[in-house]
């Protein structure tokens, strides 16, 4: 029997209007342009303006415009798995509020939280459903309103974030290409470096905690860092000799977004070459489960039939990932 695999085959984003650049937040905090573009190489970010507006407005956008890329039927969609730590509501999910709002009424959906790797643990979530034979049509959604959890007065948070969503499609694939290969880690005891400890189960909201700024991103810099540069380059070199794959073989590493050198880092452990590499965080900064989405959007055009991508991210939490992708179709011609 012919094994199935889950092939990507559409991609979409969307990001706010409003662009937050380096010089407009110097007059926020104390920082400087060259102070955020040496450290991080992010020079602006998208910030979702208006009221009542959520992550689910920047994902409805995307999926819609997938639906019609891949000229889908809303109502054949069966899943919607949306990876996001910036929900809506605590609930309904906002996958749920998604499939409403783009007419997939058939499909049942639920959020994944997994902070920066939510979307390849989505990703690799999605395509078991697809193995399986039951599922043909999956959206795996990443996004995140990133400025709704970020104290515009702590500059070791508010210079990183961003504002966005991406969305791929998943179908069967009988001829080899699609996701072939996922490593996922996760380690709970890198709660204290980076989280956001107000708003759950254990620390409800109260006049206290948002007099506190408690419901806002705390992050320890140098030791998210340290962790994150031998997390990325580590399981992206360890996917990579799963598959025998050289840094010859790659054709593109799409890594997570949050920070310059650590994607330069991740590149060099695998010997890929800086014209191998996505990158979009000098416009959009970390936009956490979206970033890679987005990089597969802002990319498309130059991706062919048969390239061999390596996905590669690190979060909050600790998590952690890389998955390889063999992509599924040419260039689409306008």
């Amino acid at each position: 029997m012919t094994k199935i695999t889950a092939a990507i085959t559409g991609v979409s984003g969307y990001v706010p209007d409003y662009v937050l650049t380096n010089k407009e937040l110097e007059t926020m905090v104390e920082t400087n342009d060259e102070w955020i573009v040496t450290r991080t190489g992010i020079r602006e970010r998208r910030i979702l303006k208006g009221e009542g507006l959520g992550t689910s407005y920047m994902a409805n956008i995307a999926v819609k415009d997938l639906l019609k890329k891949t000229n889908t039927n809303p109502e054949d969609v069966d899943l919607i798995i949306c990876a996001t730590s910036t929900p809506d509501m605590i609930f309904p999910a906002t996958a749920n509020i998604i499939g409403k709002a783009v007419g997939a009424v058939n499909a049942f959906g639920y959020d994944l939280q997994a902070a920066c790797s939510g979307f390849l643990f989505a990703l690799a979530t999605g395509s078991r459903f697809i193995e399986s034979g039951r599922y043909k049509k999956v959206i795996i959604v990443g996004g995140d309103k990133m400025s709704s959890i970020i104290n515009y007065k702590d500059r070791t948070t508010c210079i990183i974030f961003g504002d966005g969503a991406g969305a791929v499609m998943l179908e069967p694939n009988l001829e080899g290409y699609g996701v072939l290969d996922d490593v996922l880690h996760a380690d709970g005891t890198g709660e204290q470096f980076l989280y956001l400890k107000a708003g759950g189960s254990r620390y409800p909201a109260t006049e206290e905690t948002v007099a506190h700024n408690e419901h806002t991103v705390v992050q320890e810099g140098t030791t998210v860092f340290k962790f994150a540069v031998k997390g990325m380059s580590d399981v992206a070199a360890e996917v990579m000799e799963r598959n025998n794959l050289t840094g010859d073989d790659i054709a593109w590493l799409v890594p997570h977004q949050a920070n310059k050198r650590i994607i330069d880092a991740t590149a060099s452990r695998m010997n890929v070459g800086t014209d191998k590499v996505m990158l979009n965080i000098e416009r959009y900064g970390n936009t956490t489960s979206g970033t890679i989405p987005l990089c597969l959007w802002d990319y498309e055009s130059q991706l062919k039939k048969g390239d061999k991508i390596i996905l590669a991210a690190f979060g909050g939490g600790f998590t952690w990932g890389a998955v390889y992708v063999k992509w599924a179709y040419d260039p689409i011609q306008n």
